[in-house]
C-alpha cells in the first residue's frame, strides 16, 4: 500500500491565527479516542463542547472556514488506559489532503519502547508528521524517567518538537481518584531534565501549567528549546504571572492553542484580546512564534 505523505502547505501570512493544540477525537470509522467515562469527564469539565467527536475532515472545514490553521493530534495511551488508540499514521494521511490548513502531529506509548521509538521514526520519514503529542498523565509516565531517553533522543535526531500536558488535568477530573490518572506526571519540572539533557529538542509545554505556572515560566526563560502553548484554558481565566511573561519577557516564546474541541479557537481569542497585551506582539503570539517553532516558510 502506498503511503500518502503530508507536506505543509499552510500560508501563514494568509491565516489569521495558527493553532497548535487541537484534538481529533474521531477516525472514519467511528472509533473514539478515549472512552465514553472519560470523555463525558472531560465534557463537564469544559463545560461541554462544539462538537465531542471531530474527525481530521471536521477539523479541516471547521478551520478553513475561520480562517485559521491547526497542529491536529490525538494521543496514544493504549497501555495506560487499555483503550485502543487513534492511528497517527491515519491522521496523518488524511491531514496530508488538508496541507493548507492542517499540520499533524503523531503520538507514540512511551511504554512501548523501542517499538515507540521505531514508530515515531516511522511517522517522520514516511508519514510526514511535524512534532509529537505526549501527555505524562493519561499515558501514565514520568518525563525525567531514564527509560523514555532513547525517545527523546529520537525525536531530537528527527528534528521535530514534542508537545506536553502540563498541569491540572481535565481528564477523569470529578471521577473517584480521578479514574487513577497522576496529577504529578504533569508538573513542567519533570520536563527541565529532558529539555537540559537534549537542547536540540524544542519542548513545548501545553496550556497554563496551575499549579506549577511559576515553574513553566522559569523553564522558558531559561531554556532557549522550551515554549509554552496557552491552550487549555479561557484567556480570562490565566494566572496573572503569565499574562505578565506573556507580554513580556517570553513573548516570542508563547504559542496560541485553543484545546479545541473543548474551547472554540474564537472564543480564545476574544479573551485574550481583553487582557491588554500590546496589539503589536499578537501576529507573534497568534502566529508567527508557532510558525518558527515548526519551521514553516514565511511565504509559500
Amino acid at each position: 500500500m502506498t503511503t500518502t505523505r503530508y507536506e505543509p502547505r499552510v500560508d501563514v501570512e494568509a491565516i489569521s491565527a495558527l493553532d497548535v493544540h487541537v484534538h481529533v477525537e474521531a477516525d472514519g470509522h467511528g472509533h473514539h479516542s478515549l472512552d465514553d467515562e472519560l470523555m463525558d469527564a472531560s465534557a463537564a469539565y469544559f463545560k461541554g463542547a462544539e462538537n465531542r467527536t471531530p474527525t481530521v475532515d471536521d477539523l479541516a472545514a471547521r478551520y478553513r472556514a475561520a480562517g485559521m490553521a491547526a497542529v491536529v493530534f490525538t494521543v496514544d495511551a493504549t497501555t495506560a488506559t487499555g483503550h485502543p488508540a487513534l492511528s497517527s499514521e491515519e491522521i496523518a494521511e488524511a491531514a496530508a489532503a488538508h496541507a493548507d490548513v492542517l499540520i499533524p502531529f503523531g503520538s507514540v506509548d512511551p511504554h512501548q519502547g523501542v517499538a515507540a521509538v521505531r514508530r515515531a521514526r516511522l511517522l517522520v520519514d514516511d508519514y510526514g508528521v511535524r512534532g509529537f503529542k505526549f501527555h505524562p498523565s493519561l499515558q501514565a509516565f514520568s518525563p525525567d524517567d531514564p527509560a523514555f531517553t532513547p525517545l527523546w533522543a529520537a525525536l531530537e535526531e528527527l528534528g521535530v518538537p514534542a508537545l506536553f500536558h502540563t498541569g491540572q488535568n481535565g481528564i477523569g477530573a470529578g471521577l473517584p481518584g480521578g479514574r487513577g490518572i497522576k496529577l504529578r506526571y504533569s508538573n513542567p519540572l519533570l520536563l527541565d531534565d529532558v529539555a537540559a539533557d537534549f537542547p536540540g529538542l524544542t519542548v513545548i509545554l501545553a496550556h497554563p501549567s496551575v499549579p506549577w505556572q511559576a515553574e513553566a515560566i522559569s523553564m522558558a526563560t531559561h531554556k532557549a528549546n522550551v515554549f509554552i502553548d496557552l491552550s487549555g484554558w479561557r484567556p480570562k481565566y490565566f494566572p496573572p504571572e503569565l499574562v505578565r511573561a506573556a507580554g513580556g519577557m517570553l513573548r516570542h516564546k508563547v504559542l496560541f492553542g485553543s484545546d479545541y474541541p473543548l474551547i472554540a479557537p474564537e472564543r480564545w481569542l476574544d479573551d485574550f484580546t481583553d487582557l491588554g497585551i500590546d496589539a503589536a506582539l499578537l501576529p507573534g503570539i497568534l502566529k508567527q512564534n508557532a510558525a518558527g517553532v515548526l519551521g514553516l516558510p514565511e511565504r509559500l
